[in-house]
Formats: structure tokens, sequence, C-alpha cells
């Protein structure tokens, strides 16, 4: 049975007429008797009563029609369905992004803008450390990542494309001394503790402090570890010392803690869209397309 036998039968269902029939699907009216006849004989069941006057539809044909009508529009959905995906409207996108990213307007813009012009894609949103989103996108259980600047190796077959930068922040207690400047130089932290996300979390900011810091003369000290941006203000509103952080974490208001900007031009960091070097996916690139043009209209 293939599809264009249901289409026969459903015009001849409706039209109750061989040759109205014939006429609508643009073919001679005996090659149509022909197809009925050989789709009834495949069914082994009736589908019409026929005479010189009449044609009607038997119990079977009946309910034969009500099947044939969902397996023809399925049929033109899956087709649909088909053509989308190979205009990047329709799917599934995994997509990760770093903790300090949905602080950003920039990422709800984006996210909400892509949502509206593809309602068909299902968007699956993981948040994750830099590393190990470029592990994932590497390994082909991520689509694309928001990340920080990996200030490590990273898998070769990645892609990184700069979309913004932010200034770094230090967020230090309000009563610290150095709460009372507007802008505080690297320099000027030499001998306070750090509080820090862990080594192994796989974030682009703590090889950046180190750098950053080395650069200025001295070795940071990390007297406390935690992995989250919230713990980690947390922990310097209760005097365990200060930390360095993107400029969008300053939205996270809390009792006993400022943010200051840093005064050295270096103490930015980068915003990048991450993918594999040779993807092919129209997903992707419908993604990718929409996030530059609206970093674009930021920076404008």
């Amino acid at each position: 049975m293939e599809l264009r036998h249901l289409r026969y039968f459903v015009a001849v269902a409706e039209e109750l007429h061989f040759t109205r029939a014939a006429e609508r699907l643009h073919i001679g009216q005996p090659p149509l008797s022909q197809q009925i006849q050989a789709l009834e004989a495949e069914l082994g069941a009736q589908l019409f009563e026929r005479n010189k006057r009449s044609v009607r539809l038997t119990q079977a044909g009946a309910l034969f029609l009500d099947d044939a009508r969902r397996i023809l529009a399925l049929s033109e959905q899956a087709a649909v369905t088909a053509r989308r995906a190979q205009r990047g409207e329709a799917g599934e996108l995994r997509i990760g992004f770093t903790f300090s990213t949905p602080f950003t307007p920039y990422f709800a813009t984006v996210i909400n803008r892509y949502r509206q012009q593809f309602p068909h894609v299902t968007l699956t949103l993981h948040e994750m450390a830099t590393l190990h989103q470029l592990e994932a996108i590497s390994g082909r259980t991520m689509d694309l990542g928001f990340v920080r600047p990996p200030e490590t190796t990273y898998p070769d077959d990645i892609r990184l494309t700069e979309l913004r930068q932010d200034p770094l922040f230090l967020v230090l207690p309000v009563a610290h001394a150095l709460a009372a400047k507007e802008a505080i130089a690297i320099a000027d932290m030499a001998g306070e503790g750090f509080v820090m996300y862990p080594k192994d979390a796989g974030t682009g900011i703590y090889p950046q402090i180190f750098r950053l810091c080395k650069a200025a003369g001295f070795v940071p000290q990390v007297t406390q570890e935690a992995g989250e941006a919230s713990t980690i203000i947390g922990l310097v509103a209760a005097g365990c010392g200060i930390s360095v952080l993107p400029a969008s974490f300053d939205r996270i208001r809390m009792d006993g803690v400022c943010y200051r900007p840093i005064a050295d031009p270096q103490a930015t960091t980068s915003l990048l869209l991450a993918q594999r070097e040779e993807e092919t996916s129209p997903l992707v690139a419908a993604f990718v397309t929409l996030a530059e043009a609206a970093a674009l209209e930021e920076k404008e």
C-alpha cells in the first residue's frame, strides 16, 4: 500500500463518483478503478458498493476513511517537520551557559528572541562551567555554549566567537578599607584572602585571576572555595575574604557586600559562543546567526 492509494481512495470516498474523483486527481477513470480494486484486494475488504447509478462507502470503507485521512495528515506533517528541520526551524538544540551568563540582559534577549522566531525548536539549556561545556560540545552531547575564555587548553575542534566584553568587578565587604575607593587596582589586592571557585570547577575565571595577580606582582591567597557565585558573594559578606567576578554578578544584592570596578584595563572577560568547528546543522547555524546579530545590536 502506498500513500497514493490512500489519496485515490479518499478522493473517491469524498466525491462518491469515480469520474469526478479521477478529474480531481488528474488521472484517467479506468486506472483509478483498477487502483481501488487493487487496494480492496490487498486489504481483503470491500470499500465501496458500486453500481451503474451510484457509489457508496461500505462500513469497512467508512472506518478505513478515518484512518486514511489521519495517515495522510501525518505524512504531510512529517514532510513539514523535515522541511522545518532543514531550515533550522525544528528539532532540539542543546545549549550550555556559564554561571554568570543569565545575569547579562544579552542572554535573555537572545533566548527570548530565538523562542519567538523558532517556536517549533525544543531549546534545552544547561548551566555548566566553561571547560565542561567545551568537552560536552566536542563530545556531541551539547550543541552550543555561552562560555568565558578558557585560559587553558581545550578541544581543538571547538570554534569560539566573541559576543561581548564584560569588566571584572571586585567583590568585598562594605566595611573593607578598599570599599572607599571608586576603582581598585589589582595590585591593591595583594595580601588579601580570596574566595574563589575550586580549581577543578572548570571555570575560566580561576586561572584568569591568578594570571592577573601574578602580572601585578603577587600570588593570590585562596582562603575559601565555593562552587556557586551566590555562595562566594555570601562568604564575602561573612568576612571570609574578597573575590573577583564578572560585573554581571553585581545584580546579586546582598547585605554587607559591595562591588567595585577594577582599574586595570586587562581586567575584563569575554562572553563567547562555542560550537564545533565543522558543524553543519541548520539548527546551530540559525542560532549562531541570531546570537551574533543580537551582539552587534548591543554594540551599536
